[in-house]
């Protein structure tokens, strides 16, 4: 069948060109028959990072170096460099041994990816170990790029700065759990103090306590103990987890409660509720009898009554409201340290939102329309928002037409889970909840038949989703007037006259007006008790 085709795209080719005075018509035939030949895309400066720790050693390609980090590539090799460092001060040789042969295909990849600029760092147990130099000499020869060993002062400021790029104004300490150490630092905005490094990793207390519970209690009492001063100053504030024996402890916990979302950065637990697991997960591990362990990779298993074990220590002396887990650590840390400040101070969610309005919308600058038209919107409508319902509306605005391409019937559903799973951080748990139903509203309409089937409106108040709702009928007015078209809405405004609220067509697209759009504008209004009227010249 497709050589027949072949040959008839060839035999009308033929016969077109064979015509001295070829139609329009005829000609345009021919074209649309040569094969379209498409342009590869042009890429992009990448970016990686070796991150050599005391218990994995990873490697993550980012698409560049912005202010919205996307991943493209993430590989990570459990070697266990710092298992015994404590005990024998040295690296062990069949575990430097898989190291290296991590970094020899990393090397691979990171050619074979044409990577445009490779970073590399060493943490604790390159830092510690009297063989920790001889190790990263041959690392360096075999990756062809430098590895900077961190001091554990430069560790806890990169895990700050992780998560002040991947959290919006935090507030509170920062405890990053790696293998080898635990680095602990206050964080307010973009101000970082200075940190201080516990010898508290999973590993390191395993070995130096000879893999007993008990043992370990009192080292970590005695080290907790010693920054008691700087800790108490989190009492009030939150404790932000980061570290990938914490995330498996989320994990978990995740799953055991219930909870209907499954994305790590951003999980919050009241700081009462991650006490009180923290001690059932040491207790549990102490007899090999936790439920929903297997979704623990084995090598981190052991590791997880450890950091019960420290979480538990740190809430009890720091005193923090919440807990809340980030995925963002070192190596965003890293990368945002690079960023220019103009760059840093940007928030991160609209920078995230609109590398997404750039890639997936029809036509992006109809989003910054959408942001100024809800903003006349809401003022028109004397409607009161903070500050955080302000900059998730304009991120909703910044999102509503990302899934244009799916299926009509599943675009609402499909947008739900893309924004809902988003591999993006400045947001909290709610905020994602709420900036997937407005977009969910947008496709599948208001009315209560087409509510989602979906569990994660439990996370959001009956407040929040009205305003999700409210936000979603306000994009269907928009998008009927404009057809997603740059410029059309600046040409409306908004009127209030007693208890109506008035669109206002300007003259020049009185045309666009139509009953299906006063429909939806009547039913825009009365969702905030208006009268809604469309008035066009």
């Amino acid at each position: 069948m497709e050589s027949r085709l072949k040959n008839l795209r060839r035999a009308v080719l033929r016969a077109v060109q064979s015509v001295s005075a070829v139609e329009p018509a005829a000609q345009a035939a021919a074209e649309s028959l040569r094969p379209r030949v498409i342009k590869p895309r042009k890429p992009a400066k990448t970016v990686a990072v070796i991150d050599i720790g005391s218990n994995s050693v990873r490697l993550v390609v980012y698409e560049g170096l912005t202010r919205s980090l996307a991943p493209i590539f993430n590989e990570k090799v459990l070697c266990g460099l710092g298992r015994e460092v404590q005990s024998t001060g040295l690296l062990g040789e069949k575990e430097v041994e898989t190291a290296l042969g991590a970094l020899r295909r990393f090397r691979a990849l990171i050619r074979v990816m044409k990577v445009g600029h490779v970073y590399a760092i060493a943490t604790a147990a390159c830092r510690d170990a009297k063989n920790g130099p001889e190790f990263i000499a041959k690392a360096q020869r075999l990756t062809g790029c430098k590895i900077e060993i961190l001091s554990g002062a430069r560790e806890a400021k990169l895990s700050a700065l992780g998560v002040i790029s991947g959290v919006h104004k935090p507030d509170g300490i920062v405890g990053d759990l790696g293998g080898g150490s635990l680095e602990l630092i206050d964080v307010h905005g973009h101000r970082v103090r200075a940190g201080v490094t516990l010898p508290l990793g999973g590993l390191a207390l395993q070995d130096a306590s000879q893999k007993s519970l008990k043992k370990a209690e009192r080292i970590v009492k005695d080290e907790i103990s010693a920054v008691s001063t700087q800790l108490k100053g989190g009492a009030g504030r939150t404790f932000y987890a980061v570290g990938g024996t914490w995330r498996a402890f989320a994990r978990i916990h995740i799953i055991q409660s219930g909870y209907p979302l499954r994305v790590m950065h951003g999980y919050s637990i009241p700081a009462a509720d991650a006490l009180d697991f923290a001690r059932r997960v040491r207790r549990l591990v102490a007899t090999n009898s936790l439920a929903d362990i297997e979704t623990v990779t084995e090598a981190r298993r052991p590791l997880l009554g450890y950091a019960a074990l420290v979480m538990e220590n740190i809430i009890t002396t720091a005193k923090p409201t919440e807990v809340v887990f980030s995925t963002y650590g070192v190596r965003e840390g890293l990368l945002f340290e690079m960023l220019p400040e103009r760059e840093q101070i940007q928030d991160g969610l609209l920078a995230n939102a609109r590398t997404l309005n750039n890639l997936r919308s029809r036509a992006p600058r109809h989003a910054e329309d959408l942001v100024e038209w809800t903003d006349r919107f809401m003022k028109a409508a004397r409607l009161r928002e903070t500050e955080e319902d302000r900059r998730l509306r304009h991120a909703a605005c910044l999102l509503s037409d990302i899934g244009w391409r799916a299926h009509p019937d599943y675009r609402g559903e499909q947008t739900l889970h893309i924004i809902t799973n988003g591999n993006f951080g400045a947001i909290s748990h709610e905020g994602r909840v709420f900036l997937s139903l407005a977009s969910y509203y947008r496709y599948a309409g208001i009315s209560n038949k087409n509510e989602p089937v979906t569990e994660l409106r439990q996370l959001l108040s009956p407040a929040m989703v009205e305003r999700a709702r409210l936000l979603g009928a306000a994009f269907r007015v928009a998008f009927l007037i404009s057809a997603a078209h740059p410029g059309v809405l600046s040409m409306t405004h908004f009127r209030n006259y007693g208890d109506k609220l008035i669109l206002i067509f300007d003259p020049r697209i009185e045309a666009l007006v139509s009953d299906r759009i006063a429909s939806r504008f009547r039913q825009l209004a009365r969702l905030i008790k208006r009268a809604g009227v469309i008035q066009a010249g």
